[in-house]
């Protein structure tokens, strides 16, 4: 929930003011919205202002906007029939489960940022997954004591933890749902029932897959007699999913965290060969979902708002826009040609190398590790930390900050998400509640075993695999409940007035910061409308190289980016970015079309 525990509750009344003014809603004078400036006039033409954009689909009731087309039908359509936004995304999600299983489930977990229109609430759900009770910081070390190699943990038990997206779910559906529980599931049950055309992502996953086939459930599911992919078209059936969401639509989450499918979970990850790992009944039992403050900054005239730790998303995203209020971004708009500048680039890879350097220092989960946020987004700091860029010359490699920190931790770097996995979907319904949730399994078909027509996670493997560092505790290694650091970033952002203008977030790993950052940038700097900030070249720093999208214009800054002393590598950028920008009394969606992405609305 948004409220006084916020992170930057220390700064000055006007402060304290506007923020509550925003977080309570609609409580400006009839001069138009309150930026931190002042009144701004809504029709004033500014070039900070987001625009209609004709090639986003446009809607004037409601939207929403998935990784692929079934998904966005089963929203849609839950919306048709009264549903809130929470009810969408819930039919939305089973139908991802089935149709996008590489990429998440309900054998994973998520994030999700949450507006309720008409108590103007702003809340957060914590639906990461969880170690298991026997879990310990040396747990991903070999027997010579060296970190394992990555795929030798990913694959079977060891990295599987708890998961958390159906209980996140029914938190969220018991405080925002309008439509039966079970209504939710009926798209998805038939689905998995009549089978669904394989799509090309999924075939060309599963062809490139090496480790699909170490299981025999995952292997006899996702390839033929011939031990070949399924062909793109193939109708691929899940009879144990349909089962699987009978008895959740019937039973509601504890007919996943208890009985028959909880035990076919422990068993699956404890007798896993190779790689057993030791994930209980009463680990999955004893998950909690969280509901959680929004990590919340004014940018300009808005405020934007994303999820806290465990996930970096949120204040890493935030702390790069933070840096870049001193400079003015809107002058440096793309020109005609789309192609982002040289300027702007460098700005904002500096901005996102000093933002990387501390969140790989200081961010881990907030109940085992004191996490700075309310330093991290103080404007102060993040004033002096700009002063850190040159215009003229990168930093190159950029050290942590001193945002404020407590305890005998050692900072340090660690964690090893990748991004082939992870979905997310934006949805506004007709009462402008908004939904923006970024779900996963962690790689790309996760850990590879197959329970009740489900993939399990591995997403302990974003913990630290080295657990100390100069005789200290690294802050994101393994211990027993704990969540591993996400860089999962749904976001909202918000007027003067309360209102929503736009949700957005991506899948792609630690690559989610640059990406999220990105869109919002061109949507709200340079004024691209949602489908085309999500259409412009991918590029971002994690405090090393700056990586530019292949196969886009932006390659062609390579040289002059170099002069000015970055590193940079031209690599394959698969974003899914997924958003909704309100405008005028109309929504705008936008889809990735990298990905299979689809945006519907009525």
């Amino acid at each position: 929930m948004f409220g006084l525990n916020h992170p930057q509750r220390h700064r000055t009344p006007y402060f304290l003011a506007v923020v509550l003014l925003l977080a309570l809603g609609g409580c400006a004078k009839p001069g138009g919205p309150v930026g931190p400036g002042g009144p701004v006039d809504p029709e004033a033409p500014t070039a900070t202002a987001p625009h209609t954009d004709k090639a986003a689909v446009v809607a004037e009731k409601w939207m929403v906007t998935t990784a692929n087309l079934h998904a966005s039908e089963a929203g849609r359509e839950i919306l048709r029939q009264g549903g809130s936004a929470i009810d969408a995304a819930i039919a939305a999600q089973m139908v991802l489960n089935l149709v996008e299983p590489q990429s998440s489930g309900i054998g994973g977990g998520a994030f999700m940022i949450h507006f309720d229109a008409a108590s103007s609430e702003i809340a957060t759900y914590d639906g990461r997954e969880t170690a298991p009770a026997n879990a310990n910081p040396y747990m991903f070390l070999d027997g010579s004591g060296h970190p394992k190699a990555f795929y030798d943990a990913v694959v079977g038990g060891l990295a599987v933890g708890a998961p958390g997206l159906l209980r996140m779910l029914e938190m969220a559906h018991k405080e925002h749902g309008r439509l039966p529980w079970a209504d939710l599931f009926e798209t998805a049950i038939r689905m998995a029932g009549d089978g669904f055309a394989v799509s090309e992502r999924l075939h060309k996953l599963i062809s490139k897959d090496k480790y699909l086939k170490t299981f025999d459930k995952a292997a006899s599911y996702f390839y033929g007699p011939d031990g070949e992919a399924w062909p793109v078209g193939h109708q691929l059936v899940n009879p144990e999913l349909a089962e699987t969401f009978g008895l959740i639509a019937e039973y509601g989450a504890d007919a996943f965290y208890t009985g028959p499918v909880a035990d076919a979970i422990a068993d699956a990850v404890t007798g896993a060969d190779p790689n057993p790992g030791g994930l209980t009944v009463a680990d999955l039992e004893n998950y909690p979902a969280i509901k959680r403050d929004p990590v919340c900054l004014f940018y300009r005239q808005w405020l934007i708002c994303g999820m806290g730790p465990p996930s970096s998303g949120g204040l890493t995203t935030l702390q790069i826009l933070g840096i870049l209020q001193s400079f003015d971004l809107a002058a440096m708009k793309p020109g005609k040609n789309g192609v982002a500048k040289t300027e702007a680039v460098h700005l904002i890879a500096e901005a996102s190398r000093l933002a990387f350097a501390d969140r790989n220092t200081y961010i881990a989960d907030p109940d085992f590790v004191p996490v700075p946020a309310s330093g991290m987004l103080d404007p102060g700091y993040l004033e002096q930390r700009a002063k850190e860029i040159s215009t003229d010359a990168s930093i190159g490699p950029a050290t942590p900050g001193m945002p404020g920190i407590g305890g005998a931790w050692n900072f340090a770097p660690g964690g090893n998400e990748t991004g082939l996995s992870t979905t997310h979907m934006s949805i506004i319904d007709g009462d402008g509640n908004a939904v923006s949730m970024t779900s996963s399994i962690e790689n790309a078909f996760g850990s590879r075993l197959m329970v009740k027509g489900f993939l399990l996670n591995n997403q302990l493997t974003d913990f630290a695999f080295v657990p100390n560092q100069d005789a200290a505790p690294v802050a994101n290694r393994p211990e027993a409940g704990k969540r591993p650091r996400s860089s999962m970033a749904p976001t909202m952002v918000f007027d003067g007035e309360g209102r929503v203008v736009m949700a957005v977030g991506s899948p792609g790993g630690s690559r989610i910061i640059g990406y999220v950052a990105k869109t919002l940038i061109a949507a709200l700097d340079w004024d691209l409308g949602i489908q085309r900030a999500i259409d412009s070249a991918n590029f971002t720093n994690r405090n090393g190289s700056t990586d530019l999208e292949a196969g886009s214009p932006l390659a062609s800054l390579q040289s002059a980016l170099e002069k000015l002393g970055h590193t940079v590598a031209i690599k394959p950028m698969a974003s899914g970015l997924h958003g909704i920008l309100a405008k005028g009394g109309k929504l705008y969606g936008g889809a990735d079309q990298r990905r299979e992405g689809v945006a519907l609305g009525d």
